[in-house]
């Protein structure tokens, strides 16, 4: 359980950081010295700086830095992350090199470089472990690419099936039946069209786990042949010379992307026309526990693990909604069509009830997290304290 805390702040940590880097980057090169680059949340347990003579000075705790001529670089007590201070909710008085007093073109860069570099970090992860070999599925993969550990996964459980009956779920892996090795999903296929209405023992992986579970296959109404009602695909484990490592990386990035965007889109859209969501979404709870189980299948699990959180992260950062990076830009946005920014006071206002509603939704998910997770959460909880 120790591993699973200290994956999850060390995953936490490289997302966020990654996420701050990005405003912090942009800004430097549009002219901003940002107030403060910080790794962890306050307080803060010491940083470095320029004073005004041009030497680096180290500062302890949380002492007022007043001889700053630059940015403070700061490590904090609590390391859940990182943050940087661009100065957009102060006044700009007549420092052009403040954030206020930049182009609006120059402020949009700035916030959404954040989101940006979160789907740059993701594609450097897949792109890493598609050097050392990342779980893929099998159907169109370069011919050049190396294929390790194949294996039969069940990606879609039917309702009313067999599968179901016998509490079989998506990601499952089917070893065997009848103590027949599968070798790719046409023999399975082949085996439960075979024998329809025979008791069949399947070995399942689950996991680090093995199981058996005896099934009877069925005429699938749906396909109109024998089957037990599961979607499956083959996977392995898929190597790539680093050359194509970096291109396939970055296209299945890419793809990865798009295909999280139309999840989200439907998830919303379910939301607005009363349809409830009809996927299952995890907040802190449910991220830490599954982020020890990741880290337990291996260290490339990790990486892609974190890749999709880093995606996961810049699609909701860039969301419309107030307090987030695209609430931000959507008040840019109406600052350029009316010709003048929004009142301070009143998009303050905004970002605070839209963090407030955030905060709501974080604690909802989180209850929801530890009624599902509860025993894995109590553990790890035990285990630390």
């Amino acid at each position: 359980m120790l591993l699973t805390l200290i994956t999850f702040l060390i995953v936490l940590s490289v997302l966020v950081i990654a996420h701050e880097f990005g405003h912090f980057w942009t800004a430097r090169k549009f002219g901003l010295k940002p107030e403060e680059f910080g790794i962890g949340f306050p307080p803060r347990a010491f940083g470095i700086y320029k004073n005004k003579d041009g030497k680096w000075v180290k500062v302890m705790g949380g002492k007022k830095v007043e001889d700053a001529s630059d940015t403070i670089y700061s490590i904090n007590w609590f390391p859940l992350g990182g943050f940087v201070k661009l100065g957009e909710d102060e006044e700009g008085g007549d420092d052009p090199n403040h954030f206020q007093n930049k182009k609006i073109w120059q402020r949009m860069i700035m916030i959404s470089a954040g989101v940006i570099m979160n789907i740059i970090l993701a594609a450097i992860l897949i792109s890493a472990g598609l050097m050392f070999g990342l779980p893929q599925a099998l159907d169109n993969i370069d011919a050049r690419a190396q294929v390790f550990d194949k294996k039969i996964q069940i990606v879609e459980v039917l309702g009313e099936s067999p599968a179901k009956e016998a509490g079989l779920k998506m990601g499952d892996v089917v070893v065997s039946i009848n103590g027949n090795e599968l070798t790719n999903y046409e023999n399975l296929q082949k085996f439960n069209a075979d024998n329809i209405n025979q008791e069949l023992k399947y070995k399942i992986k689950r996991g680090q786990e093995e199981f058996e579970k005896t099934i009877t296959p069925i005429t699938i109404e749906e396909t109109g042949k024998g089957g037990i009602g599961i979607g499956i695909i083959e996977t392995g484990i898929v190597k790539y010379p680093w050359y194509l490592a970096i291109w396939e990386g970055i296209k299945t990035t890419i793809f990865l992307t798009w295909a999280i965007i139309v999840a989200f889109y439907e998830l919303i859209k379910g939301l607005i026309v009363g349809q409830g969501i009809s996927a299952d979404v995890a907040g802190p709870v449910g991220i830490a526990v599954l982020t020890g189980q990741v880290a337990r299948m291996g260290f490339v699990y990790v990486l892609q693990f974190t890749a999709l959180l880093s995606i996961n992260l810049a699609i909701i950062n860039f969301l419309p909604f107030p307090a987030l990076d695209g609430g931000r830009v959507l008040f840019l946005i109406i600052e350029k069509i009316k010709g003048s920014p929004v009142k301070r006071e009143v998009e303050a206002v905004i970002h605070n009830i839209g963090f407030a509603l955030l905060m709501i939704l974080v604690l909802i998910v989180t209850f929801k997290d530890v009624a599902k997770f509860g025993d894995s959460f109590r553990m790890l909880w035990e285990k630390i304290f």
